[in-house]
């Protein structure tokens, strides 16, 4: 069978499963272009709070599929640009989707797999995953967001490593590092995923979005501009009606139903 994404829901949370487990997972355009339809359509469906991203079987994802690779350099430039195009675009509607994405990560996560689990906005991790920037391992750099990502979470020289040696880290190394969030029992990274995202769905979507803008714009922006976003979003959140249910709620110590 070849590669696919297949696309379940388990309540408010629509579950994304990369499928080729012969290959480990291993991403291609087929899988890029299900992804971003995959989002396009949770965006704008109500009844989807969050996203859950996993790998079936025993690896989450093992990147590019090599020999799709190995027949590329046989093909014109452009193809592999135009594969790699598409890889990036379905990274940026990760990063850019309004509503909360976690990945569950077992096994592992190489190359874009690894960058895969980064683009998300949690991660939960099996104590045995590893990950691995095996790029330069293949004589390759990084695609995927890989280099931007782990610039941005962690020091500049250990981020040269992982990117320069291609070296494996595990998930306990990168929960102390506060790249991964939860590091849990091998054979249970999906049904923790799972259980942080029943959380997430029980809070109010408007503003779990405003949170998530905040964040991806953080770092871009100055102080004065973030500051000029905060109160612009809570003003907004504040005028919202599910802002009247939670603080109602709140002062009669009942628990918050937000539409």
């Amino acid at each position: 069978m070849s590669a696919q994404l297949k696309s379940t829901n388990q309540g408010q949370t629509l579950i994304l499963t990369l499928s080729d487990p012969a290959l480990r997972n291993a991403m291609g355009p087929a899988m890029y272009a299900a992804g971003i339809e995959a989002l396009n359509v949770a965006e704008t469906n109500p009844d989807i709070r969050s996203v859950v991203i996993t790998g079936e079987g025993a690896h989450f994802c093992a990147g590019s599929d090599v020999h799709r690779l190995q027949a590329n350099r046989e093909q014109s430039a452009e193809v592999q640009a135009q594969t790699i195009e598409s890889l990036h675009n379905w990274m940026e509607a990760i990063r850019t989707f309004p509503k909360p994405i976690i990945a569950a990560v077992e096994g592992a996560a190489v190359g874009s797999g690894f960058s895969l689990a980064l683009m998300c906005d949690m991660v939960v991790a099996a104590e045995g995953s590893v990950f691995a920037m095996a790029y330069s391992n293949l004589g390759l750099s990084p695609d995927a967001g890989g280099s931007w990502n782990l610039s941005q979470a962690l020091p500049r020289q250990l981020a040269a490593e992982l990117l320069l040696l291609g070296d494996r880290i595990s998930a306990k190394r990168l929960h102390e590092l506060g790249v991964v969030n939860h590091v849990v029992d091998n054979g249970h990274a999906l049904t923790e995923a799972l259980a942080l995202a029943e959380r997430i769905n029980a809070r109010a979507p408007n503003v779990m979005n405003s949170i998530k803008e905040l964040i991806n714009d953080a770092s871009t922006q100055s102080l004065t501009e973030q500051l000029a976003q905060e109160r612009n979003q809570f003003v907004k959140n504040l005028h919202h009606p599910n802002a009247g249910i939670g603080i109602q709620a709140f002062l009669h110590k009942e628990v918050p139903l937000y539409k």
